[in-house]
């Protein structure tokens, strides 16, 4: 059974970077003029420090036990409003620059295959409006680096850049 886990583990393992390398040429690739541009509800920085964020909160134990990036803005993970009473819009003032976000992702990079191994995947997710194993954690969160990298492709792609590097995991 222990190797099982182990196995399972390392599949997350690989499947989280491969995602997290799929995000971040999305993020390499993405003319400075589209980084930063009105054109959208939410801006293309902004999808990207959203994705980050909660991928590094999510490989926390639970709210509690995260600790928050030392460049990290009060609000800004919200791409909406904020889910709680009074739901107001988050002031997002300044952008993060490619190179804040890619260190970020670095960050996540190396802490992300300990944290898994170390983890009981059957355990409660640790977070209550996720009431499920973090074994599914895990899941919802690849599946949210996805979501999100797909966005930016096809941003990508209507202004003229295509990347078409589909990630094999090793």
């Amino acid at each position: 059974m222990a190797k099982q886990v182990a196995n399972v583990k390392k599949a997350v393992i690989s499947q989280l970077l491969s995602s997290l390398v799929m995000l971040q040429d999305a993020i390499n690739n993405c003319p400075d003029d589209l980084w930063d541009h009105q054109g959208h509800e939410n801006k293309y920085w902004h999808i990207v420090y959203h994705t980050l964020f909660y991928t590094h909160l999510y490989l926390s134990p639970s709210e509690s036990k995260f600790k928050n990036w030392e460049k990290a803005r009060n609000e800004y993970q919200f791409m909406e409003a904020v889910p709680w009473p009074p739901y107001y819009s988050p002031k997002i003032e300044h952008s993060y620059t490619k190179a804040d976000l890619l260190e970020y992702l670095e960050k996540i990079n190396g802490e992300a295959p300990n944290q898994i191994t170390q983890d009981d995947i059957n355990a409660s997710s640790g977070f209550d409006w996720l009431p499920f194993s973090r074994m599914e954690l895990y899941i919802y969160t690849i599946r949210h680096v996805q979501h999100h990298t797909g966005q930016l492709i096809e941003r990508l792609r209507n202004a003229g850049v295509k990347i078409n590097r589909w990630v094999v995991a090793e």
